[in-house]
């Protein structure tokens, strides 16, 4: 794929740990590109990272029939996203992409992943200062989704893998997909695990009506399910190592874990040899990972005080329109220190995808 904007190296104004309004805007002006906004924290200019952004590979969609539902979701010509990225100030994109083949057959599917993978690796080629990505894999057939990951790590240098709540009605956590973790394990790759909503709620009409609740509750929803299971079935004990980033602030679980732990106490015959500790202590371990998407410093600063600074990335779900006020968010939430800040708006995320800080 082409790329339009390579290495844009705009001067734009430093931004401290302060209220945002103290600062000008970087809005362009007629005849002027967009200044890239930098963003200093502790007095040194840091590499801020969105963990959460969408693309879609055109070629892999229409093996199963599918068009792009949203133009901002191609890479052909970066322009408008990097120029994105420099007014919100963000200086790398996680690229992942949202599964939509679960239901293919082996060959489609190892053909879809192919070219979703090339390409993913040619976007992060032609702009590597800007661009990483998740692969993506077959998970409906985890022998097939070990051999892409080794791929995808190994040969295309894509940084972690992404994955879908549930698969075809299976949970994450279903014994099949032991294979999966464990490679991700052994290759030290970041999960980023992004809802699809909870079909099943669909189907019997209680999201309809207004509010898109399919998305507004669907999508966390299904997440906090996710994860319960991945705690309540052991998956994280088998793999001490896993790593897994839950999108949308981790849905309900931060919010509502401690309720998992009275359960524990409360019913323990029906809380298996596995969690081997609290549930609300997988929210803390280094084990979870969170991004930033909560909306109000309030709820960052209660997400951050159920899970840790550490455990918080930036993320921002472009294209679409919950959010473009990010690095803001992060900077004006009160109680945190630099090194919180430092770490939440890239050194995390930095570390965790091998990016040079």
């Amino acid at each position: 794929m082409g790329n339009g904007a390579s290495g844009i190296g705009f001067v734009g104004c430093a931004l401290s740990a302060a209220p945002a309004d103290a600062f000008p805007s970087d809005h362009a002006t007629p005849h002027t590109q967009p200044r890239r906004r930098e963003v200093v924290v502790k007095g040194t200019r840091i590499k801020t990272v969105d963990i959460h952004a969408h693309c879609a590979v055109p070629e892999a969609l229409a093996i199963v029939g599918q068009d792009c539902e949203k133009a901002d979701l191609l890479m052909t010509d970066t322009t408008t996203r990097i120029a994105a990225m420099d007014e919100q100030g963000l200086d790398v994109a996680a690229l992942s992409i949202n599964p939509y083949w679960y239901h293919t057959e082996r060959e489609a599917a190892a053909e879809l992943i192919r070219i979703q993978n090339d390409a993913l690796a040619e976007m992060c080629a032609a702009t590597p200062d800007r661009f990483v990505a998740f692969a993506t894999i077959a998970l409906q057939h985890p022998d097939l989704a070990v051999e892409q990951i080794e791929v995808a790590a190994k040969t295309l240098g894509l940084r972690g893998v992404s994955v879908g709540c549930s698969v075809e009605g299976l949970e994450l956590a279903d014994p099949k997909f032991h294979p999966v973790w464990a490679k991700c394990e052994e290759l030290d790759l970041l999960v980023f695990m992004h809802p699809k909503g909870t079909a099943e709620l669909e189907e019997s009409g209680r999201l309809s009506g207004s509010g898109v609740l399919g998305n507004t509750i669907g999508n966390p929803l299904e997440t906090t399910i996710a994860l319960s299971h991945l705690i309540f079935e052991g998956t994280l004990d088998r793999y001490p190592g896993l790593k897994i980033c839950a999108v949308h602030g981790g849905g309900y679980l931060p919010s509502y874990a401690h309720r998992s732990d009275a359960v524990c106490r409360t019913f323990p015959r029906r809380v298996g040899p596995l969690p081997r500790k609290p549930p609300t202590s997988y929210l803390k371990d280094g084990q979870l990972f969170f991004d930033s998407i909560v909306f109000t410093p309030e709820a960052l600063r209660h997400l951050i005080a159920e899970t840790g600074p550490g455990q918080i990335m930036v993320g921002t779900d472009y294209p679409y329109g919950w959010t473009t006020t990010e690095i803001d968010l992060v900077l004006n939430t009160p109680g945190l220190s630099d090194d919180d800040r430092i770490a939440i708006l890239g050194g995390t995320a930095a570390k965790l995808l091998g990016i040079d800080p």
